[in-house]
């Protein structure tokens, strides 16, 4: 459920829904799988993630204070990753969601986390969450 803002524009009012942040093809590198080699050598990882804020107030304002910060976002999930040691794909999907949710801005996030080349023959494998407000 989108919540929608009402904000007035030079000649009219203008119903806006919720802003959508996209941080595509994040690349990271971290220590995934349970796998004597997987368990010592760290793995590439792929992160895109969709996050979603009414915006009508930095639409209106111009004012990064109104806005939601995506490199705060970006640099929380960095960390988590590049210090973290994870068994499953779901684990650190999972945390990287908590992460996109963490502001009370956000009515809802999908985390999609890409490993490539985990299996044989296929490009990579991905899971994605996703989740929102009520």
């Amino acid at each position: 459920m989108s919540s929608v803002q009402n904000i007035q524009s030079k000649s009219k009012t203008l119903v806006m829904e919720d802003a959508t942040i996209d941080i595509i093809n994040l690349r990271l590198r971290t220590y995934i799988g349970f796998n004597p080699e997987e368990i010592s050598k760290q793995q590439d990882i792929v992160i895109n993630a969709q996050i979603s804020y009414p915006a009508g107030n930095a639409c209106s304002s111009d004012e990064a204070t109104q806005a939601l910060n995506y490199k705060t976002i970006t640099k929380a999930m960095i960390t988590h990753v590049e210090h973290g040691n994870f068994k499953l794909l779901e684990k650190l999907t999972a945390d990287l969601l908590e992460i996109s949710m963490a502001s009370e801005l956000v009515t809802r996030a999908k985390v999609t986390v890409e490993k490539p080349y985990a299996l044989r023959f296929a490009d990579s494998v991905s899971l994605t969450l996703s989740a929102k407000r009520n």
